[in-house]
This record gives C-alpha cells, sequence and structure tokens, in this order.
C-alpha cells in the first residue's frame, strides 16, 4: 500500500488541513458525531471531509460511514467542492456532494467562513439489511448542522427581523433589539448572506453499493434492473414486480442486457482504431498471464519485441485464457469489414468487446461494471472500479505490483481526461 500512497494512486488529491482553527472546527464536528477527537495537528480530507488519517488515528476507516449507509459529511471550506471522494459505500457519493455544493455555494462560502457544516446524507432507511433496503432508495435529503450553530443563529435572527416586521410593538422590545444584534454580529447581514442551505434534496437513481459483494442498481423507464450475487438477500424476491434480476456471474445476460438498453458502444472500427482501447486489453491480457506465472518475469522493458517473445514462450496459457486471441480476431475483423457480429462472440467474452456508450448517463457505472467483469483490465479497474482494483492488487504478486503503479503513474496519471476520452470516449472531468 506505501507504493500506492508514494504515487497518489491512493488518497491523492486531497485537501491539507493544518490551521488550527480549521483543526479545531473538524474536532467540533467530530464530537457532534460522538466520536474521539483527532489529536494531529495536519490531515487530510476528501469531498465528504473523510480523512484517511484521522480513520487511521481512529481505527476506523468508517467512522464518517459506521453503517455504509447515510453518510456522514463534514465541510470545513467551498474547497473541498474539487476534490474526490475515497472513500464510499456508493458510487453516487461524489456526484450527490458535487450537486449540493453547486446548488448552496453561497450559503457554504457564508457559513465557513465562521464555521463549519456537518450533518448526513439521509436514506429512507438506517440500516441496509436486503436488496429492498437498497431498492428502496429514491432520493436522499442532506441533514445539515454547523459546528458553532452558526444555522441556528441565523434562523433565530430571520424570525426575530420578521417580529419585527410583523409585530407593531417589536421595536419597543429592547431584550429583543439587543438579541438580534448579538446574533447580527455573529451571523452578519443576514439580507446579504444566504446562510441557510437551500436545497437539500436530490435525486438517488443508478447506482453502485458496496453491500452483499457489490450491487448495480440500473433504473429505465418501467423496471429497474439489478445486479450483484444471487446469494444476496431480496435477490429475485424483493419487488419482483418491477425489479428484474440478473446474476453479476452470468456475463452473458449482463452484456445482453447492458446492449439492449443502449448502455454500450458496439465495437466499430471507427472507435476501437482511433481510441487504441483493443491494443490495450491485448496488452492487459497478456500481462494477466505474467502475473500469474511463478515468478513473474522482469516487466520493466515492455516493448514489442519482449510482448512477442513472451507470446511464443506462453502461447498455450495465453490461447486457453481465450480474451487475447479474440481481441486479435477482432482487429482484423474490423480492419476488413468496419464491424463485428456480436451474436457470433463467446457471450462471456463480449465485455472484453465494447465500452460504455460515452452520451449515455450511466456511463461512469456501465464502464465500472464492465471493468468489474474484466478485471484483468487493471487500468480500467483503477478508472472506474477503485475499491476493486485495491482488493485486487493486494492479491498481485510484490513484482507485479511494482509494474501495476508504475504503468499507472506512468499513462493514466500523466493526463487522467485525456486518457479517459482517448480510450473510453468520456469528455468530462471526473475524479
Amino acid at each position: 500500500m506505501n507504493r500506492l500512497l508514494e504515487a497518489e494512486l491512493i488518497y491523492g488529491r486531497l485537501l491539507a488541513i493544518r490551521e488550527p482553527h480549521l483543526v479545531a472546527r473538524y474536532n467540533k464536528a467530530l464530537a457532534a458525531f460522538d466520536l474521539p477527537q483527532t489529536n494531529l495537528t495536519e490531515f487530510y480530507i476528501d469531498i465528504t471531509g473523510f480523512s484517511p488519517q484521522v480513520a487511521a488515528e481512529l481505527g476506523d476507516p468508517d467512522y464518517l460511514d459506521p453503517l455504509k449507509v447515510n453518510r456522514r459529511f463534514i465541510i470545513l471550506t467551498p474547497e473541498q467542492d474539487s476534490l474526490p471522494v475515497v472513500h464510499t459505500s456508493f458510487s453516487n457519493t461524489a456526484g450527490l456532494m458535487h450537486e449540493f455544493f453547486s446548488a448552496n455555494a453561497r450559503a457554504i462560502h457564508a457559513i465557513t467562513l465562521k464555521d463549519t457544516l456537518y450533518g448526513e446524507i439521509e436514506d429512507s432507511v438506517s440500516e441496509v439489511k436486503t436488496l429492498d433496503d437498497l431498492l428502496s432508495i429514491n432520493e436522499v435529503k442532506f441533514k445539515v448542522l454547523s459546528a458553532e450553530d452558526l444555522l441556528g443563529k441565523a434562523g433565530q435572527l430571520r424570525q426575530l427581523c420578521d417580529a419585527l416586521v410583523t409585530s407593531p410593538d417589536a421595536w419597543r422590545d429592547d431584550a429583543m433589539l439587543e438579541r438580534m444584534v448579538s446574533l447580527a454580529k455573529e451571523t452578519g447581514d443576514i439580507r446579504q448572506n444566504t446562510l441557510v442551505p437551500d436545497k437539500l434534496v436530490f435525486r438517488h437513481d443508478a447506482f453502485w453499493a458496496d453491500h452483499f459483494g457489490g450491487v448495480f442498481v440500473f433504473v429505465d423507464e418501467k423496471i429497474t434492473t439489478v445486479i450483484c450475487d444471487p446469494q444476496a438477500p431480496g435477490f429475485r424476491r424483493s419487488r419482483p414486480w418491477q425489479v428484474s434480476y440478473i446474476s453479476i456471474d452470468d456475463t452473458a445476460q449482463v452484456a445482453d442486457f447492458l446492449a439492449r438498453t443502449g448502455r454500450l458502444e458496439l465495437p466499430r472500427a471507427s472507435w476501437v482504431e482511433s481510441s487504441g482501447l483493443f491494443a490495450h486489453r491485448l496488452e492487459m491480457a497478456l500481462l494477466s498471464v505474467a502475473a500469474a506465472l511463478d515468478p513473474v518475469p522482469d516487466l520493466t522493458r515492455i516493448d514489442p519485441v519482449w510482448m512477442q517473445t513472451f507470446l511464443h514462450r506462453n502461447a498455450k496459457a495465453i490461447s486457453d485464457r481465450g480474451v487475447y486471441p479474440l481481441l486479435q480476431e477482432a482487429l482484423r475483423t474490423l480492419s476488413r469489414t468496419g464491424n463485428l457480429r456480436m451474436a457470433d462472440i463467446d457471450p462471456k467474452l463480449r465485455l472484453w468487446l465494447v465500452r460504455a456508450e460515452p452520451d449515455h448517463p450511466d456511463q461512469w457505472l456501465t464502464n465500472r461494471l464492465i471493468a468489474h467483469l474484466t478485471p484483468e483490465d487493471f487500468v480500467s479497474r483503477f478508472v472506474f472500479d477503485k475499491q476493486g482494483f485495491y482488493r485486487a492488487y493486494d492479491q498481485y504478486p510484490e513484482a507485479y505490483r511494482d509494474y501495476v503503479v508504475s504503468r499507472l503513474s506512468d499513462t493514466y496519471l500523466k493526463d487522467k481526461p485525456a486518457f479517459r476520452k482517448r480510450l473510453y470516449g468520456l469528455g468530462d472531468d471526473h475524479a
């Protein structure tokens, strides 16, 4: 894990918190959550306020996500809006946080000048015990509090201002006027500064959840589709009249669903050749064979000659896996005809030949599912399925870990938006 930290492949792009007043505010938020305060004088946070250093100190990586639902957050500064989320149980946590920041930018800026916002992203359930609990989450509400009660004081001042306007004798109440002056010294002029966030409720549509081994939920107009381990409690029993279930082990049915609902970009020469995705996956297929060898061969000088030599020496193992010959034949066919007949492809291998439809709203979730089901492509898994990548990384041989870190540092981290645009056709910036 130290390699990942040093290369900023885990807990990268976080915000340093070292100013004493911000540390003190963070501690007040922790205390409000009934958590021990940190003794650290410097730590780093993500968009939700999660700090890997504080988590290590508390011995609890889920200190802001204790039940993997109703995620807690701590907002010290508007700068958090540009940060990634590095520890979450739902794939859309970052999106919800960005929406909250965007919809309440003025209030967040005004409040964090003097105070800290904290609270929970409240779901409709307090605990996830079955798939039905996940399916009941249609929207979330941000429950927002402030460490110094600036929100409460602003609310009090608003009520007193309203009373001053509506009650003809209110201006004679010296105690009330003194209270208003006292509150205004803390809140500022609430006529100019918006101190109360306006938009607190947000939609919770398609998502991945880190429950029951990983659950993918896709929402279409008339039906919701759940893809997960069939052993998950509630599989094919929760809401069967409105939910379709697919075993995550049934890659053929998964591929069929994604294609049928327009979530896949099927292989055509127009994008395959320009993206280099198949060439990338060819290399990933070879490397996965190399990683399984004992010892792992020297991967420090990979070039076309090395790959050709490795291919000849390990032809049977490569052929048995099926991915490399499939991709080679697909490239040859595309160069001749411009497209592929997916019906002719082994259903279990079809996801190696596609990517998410770049214009579909579920592009990131779909790419995450593809990466999950093609785990040999560690680059795509790091891009879209970091939790899965980190778990797989722990199982890699030591020599392969070195190569994986080097490869990601020299390629994806160099220019993440350009890399995603070229291989996956994604134009938006994403953490």
